[in-house]
């Protein structure tokens, strides 16, 4: 019997879990990532090496999301094994991609593809990666190659995860600072507007295929103002976040990830404020960021779709991984009762992966042993598979007491 006091979603919303190529695959040695990884002297505490093994293990993933209840797998297509030297594509890295939409889609998931998440292949590092004038047209390139991917079954395509993100490390004094390292460094100009430009290309490619709708993903940061403040923050989020948004107006959709807040004052953001809980990426507890990030997105775009493509938190505690999720669906859900268009919710992580430069901070849904691959579905895969069944978040639940450090 279904609950009367839950909270309903739209028919035909998305539920799932999302993950990245190199974070995940393991033995991603064409990219640029492992070369950072493994250089002298590398700032890169650990590297990725077997990763989870998906590469190989990928139809367990997706069958363990299936049975957890889950509808919707959103994973990455690895561009340095797609196209391992310039104008040289991989017909057998192709083809496992396209197996991977064909396994999706014998368990019932949704697959989206993201096709940038983070690495390049090495070759295009060394032309200068997104600084690189022609980037944009590489990527178009790139874009057509995958075309194979995603015109049979693919419903929904991600061009370039987080590209303030790409953006930021592109800005950083240290070129081996790892993608988790938000609000380190400012956004680089050139490289933000190579990748809007990067982002139009591919969608122009990607409009080929009717059956795809495309966008982008972009990291939101639920900026807050110190008293007083209120300039600096504004000025220190235009770069980092609604340039972002703006150029995903006509879009088929804007993907929002969030995870926490920041804080700005006079002198730029500022780290977590004593005493407040924080996860094992060390940043606040603060699963209203949801919320906040869909309704900005939505009112920047001026009404463009919204996919959560990224929601969750670092934590060994995974009661308290419920606790987190539970808060920001129910942020989630207001927003939708406030009229603003969301399509879906893709949690972060399926899997306990690597996070660019370590194990340790766990956002999986599913455990991964390190040495074995043996994966274990976790108790908030089955809750929020649970909560996919229904189409619906029960409320009034307590949050458990444990928490993340």
């Amino acid at each position: 019997m279904a609950d009367p006091g839950a909270l309903r979603f739209p028919d035909g919303f998305l539920w799932g879990a999302a993950t990245a190529a190199h974070q995940i695959e393991g033995g991603n040695v064409n990219s640029d990532y492992w070369q950072r990884e493994y250089a002298e002297g590398s700032a890169v505490p650990e590297p990725s090496g077997d990763a989870c093994d998906s590469f190989h293990r990928y139809p367990e993933d997706i069958a363990l999301l299936a049975g957890a209840g889950l509808g919707t797998y959103r994973f990455s297509i690895e561009w340095s094994r797609i196209e391992p030297e310039p104008g040289v594509i991989s017909q057998a890295a192709i083809d496992h991609y396209r197996r991977m939409v064909a396994t999706c889609h014998r368990h019932g998931l949704t697959p989206m593809v993201t096709l940038h998440h983070f690495t390049v292949p090495r070759w295009m590092a060394a032309r200068g990666g997104w600084r690189d004038p022609g980037a944009a047209e590489l990527f178009a390139r790139f874009t057509e190659a995958a075309l194979p991917i995603v015109r049979d079954g693919v419903p929904w395509v991600c061009t370039i995860n987080e590209p303030n993100i790409v953006a930021c490390i592109a800005g950083a004094e240290d070129v081996h600072a790892p993608p988790v390292a938000h609000g380190l460094a400012r956004p680089n100009r050139q490289v933000s507007a190579e990748l809007a430009r990067a982002h139009r290309r591919s969608r122009e490619v990607l409009s080929t295929v009717a059956s795809v709708r495309s966008g982008w993903t972009v990291a939101t940061q639920a900026i807050h103002a110190e008293p007083g403040c209120e300039g600096e923050a504004s000025a220190y989020s235009y770069p980092l976040e609604e340039y972002f948004l703006e150029a995903a107006r006509g879009d088929d959709f804007i993907g929002v990830q969030a995870y926490t807040r920041t804080f700005v004052g006079a002198g730029g953001a500022l780290p977590p404020r004593e005493g407040v809980e924080t996860t094992l990426t060390g940043w606040e507890y603060f699963p209203e960021a949801l919320g906040i990030g869909v309704r900005n997105a939505w009112a920047v775009t001026g009404g463009v779709p919204v996919i959560v493509t990224e929601n969750g938190i670092a934590t060994a505690d995974d009661a308290r991984r419920i606790d987190y999720t539970r808060a920001a669906l129910t942020g989630l859900h207001r927003a939708l009762a406030d009229g603003v268009d969301v399509r879906g919710y893709l949690h972060w992580s399926a899997l306990d992966n690597y996070e660019w430069g370590s194990y340790r901070p766990t956002l999986g849904l599913i455990a991964v042993d390190r040495v074995t691959f043996a994966r274990t579905v976790k108790p908030s895969a089955r809750w929020l598979g649970d909560v996919a069944r229904a189409n619906a978040l029960p409320v009034g639940a307590p949050p458990a007491r444990g928490a993340a450090s």
